[in-house]
């Protein structure tokens, strides 16, 4: 996220992200204040720069938009539209994307729209959900995993982490399978096939034997499933032996995908549990089975926010909590940790790889991509925002792709596995890059000052005039002063210099 987006998604933290927002509603030239807002939330402030016109009609108009909002007058919607025109517009060089061709890739050889799935959840678990996504743009949904088990829910059922703005950094989940019946939910594909048959549906189903593993991806396929994803992932189940508990033992891993492919023609995609210490023994063993390809991550599990005065985790259901599945923002890093062991993993080559895990943005997508996901699903981000980031999904990716001269999405896959290394012993220690301070922009708080003197090499010190100053003597590079200073004053150095002795 390049620093303009970062500074501008800070002055619009209190922005709801509204529906139907009152700012769209009240704007006197019909510029959908919202929708150009939400792009510079979703780290798409290109696109949302490229949209409106050079001259912004709001540049000298009173802002009844701001008067509008939920939070009356607190969202400074004009200085943030200006600003897309005066600060951001002015460094683009290309065109606001209107064709997404760019983004047309497969999954195991079917054709797919564009790299984005809604993922086996909540968020694609009814005929009305699925076809609303499609609508709105989304190129498949891997549907709520299928079982022939009797499911009833808990309730409450979720919790998050907040991150202080209303957005959700980590979400936990007890949620289970699908709680329609078989024929009901093979009724929902038949009905998705007729309506949308360009979209890709990709049945999650779960067996509790092989026979079960067997008949029902042949069953998925009969109804018109365009794949088969086999869900050995899932932390929540009540019953031994299911989920997660499959995933974490190769050996039925491999029975359990062979099973599934008994019977049916189309790919069929293991999904794997994050709830190991390595990936690889689980994904060669599905391969073993006859898997055409993988998905990655599933939540994580987890247990979240003890209550101070009940002692019970959330959420808790009649005094009680449980182990459940981790999600959102904060699991990114442990996603692509997993995705990219799986892409360097020259036993797995040729296999498609499904990537998912705290994908928000355009950006997050194309970290997995890089790291060698040839699609990616989300839910989390869907649950909070819903079903439209996926206009900021596909044009921020689609300008950036032609940014690039990049023509098919299909061509950057991988493209960081390189740089990855399990070790780090591979990384050059000879050399230091230093911080940079602009004190322009520094607001003397002192912050670098104390992270360094508490959390480093005390090589910070404020003068008289509440600026810092480097001790290069001191300073090893480490670069926490970047990370935590709240202006973002700081930066690395132009260049590296050799290690003192």
């Amino acid at each position: 996220m390049k620093l303009e987006n970062i500074l501008m998604r800070k002055d619009m933290l209190k922005c709801a992200l509204c529906h139907n927002a009152p700012c769209d509603r009240a704007c006197p030239e019909n510029i959908s204040p919202s929708h150009l807002l939400r792009s510079i939330y979703f780290d798409n402030e290109d696109c949302a720069a490229l949209k409106i016109s050079a001259v912004p009609p709001c540049l000298n108009c009173p802002a009844p938009c701001e008067y509008a909002c939920v939070r009356s007058r607190e969202v400074p919607i004009r200085q943030l539209l200006s600003r897309l025109v005066a600060e951001v517009r002015p460094q683009l060089d290309g065109k606001y994307p209107e064709n997404e061709n760019v983004l047309r890739t497969e999954i195991c050889g079917i054709p797919l729209e564009n790299p984005f799935l809604l993922s086996s959840s909540v968020v694609a678990s009814t005929y009305d959900m699925c076809a609303r996504a499609f609508e709105a743009g989304w190129a498949g949904a891997a549907f709520k995993t299928i079982c022939t088990m009797d499911i009833h829910e808990a309730s409450p059922r979720f919790s998050a982490i907040d991150g202080g703005d209303g957005s959700i950094i980590g979400f936990k989940n007890i949620e289970q399978l699908s709680d329609h019946s078989v024929p009901e939910n093979m009724a929902i594909f038949r009905q998705l096939k007729k309506n949308y048959p360009h979209k890709v549906i990709l049945a999650s189903i779960m067996g509790q034997d092989e026979n079960e593993w067997t008949e029902l991806a042949y069953t998925c396929q009969e109804n018109g499933a365009d794949a088969i994803e086999l869900n050995f992932s899932c932390p929540n189940m009540m019953e031994g032996g299911l989920g997660s508990d499959i995933g974490q033992v190769p050996d039925l891993v491999e029975r359990f995908t062979a099973a599934a492919k008994r019977k049916v023609k189309i790919p069929v995609l293991a999904k794997l549990t994050p709830n190991v210490a390595s990936m690889n023994p689980a994904a060669e063993a599905a391969k073993r089975g006859g898997a055409d390809g993988l998905a990655a991550i599933n939540t994580i599990k987890s247990i979240m926010g003890v209550n101070p005065h009940t002692f019970v985790s959330s959420p808790a259901v009649h005094g009680v909590s449980a182990v459940g599945g981790y999600s959102g923002n904060a699991v990114k890093p442990i996603g692509l940790r997993f995705i990219a062991e799986l892409g360097k993993n020259p036993a797995l080559q040729g296999m498609h790889i499904s990537g998912m895990g705290g994908v928000e943005t355009w950006h997050d997508a194309l970290e997995y991509l890089a790291l060698g996901a040839g699609s990616i699903q989300i839910t989390t981000a869907v649950m909070q925002y819903g079903y439209r980031i996926i206009d900021d999904l596909k044009t921020g990716l689609t300008y950036f792709l032609h940014e690039k001269g990049v023509q098919h999405v299909g061509d950057i896959i991988g493209h960081g596995l390189a740089s990855v290394s399990e070790s780090t012993d591979v990384l050059e220690r000879d050399t230091i890059l230093f911080p940079k301070f602009d004190h322009a922009k520094c607001l003397g708080c002192g912050r670098c000052e104390i992270s360094c003197a508490d959390g480093g090499h005390q090589a910070i010190q404020l003068n008289d005039k509440r600026q810092p100053i480097l001790n290069g003597a001191k300073c090893v590079g480490c670069h926490l002063c970047i990370l935590i200073c709240p202006a973002k004053a700081i930066r690395p150095a132009g260049k590296r210099i050799a290690r003192p002795k």
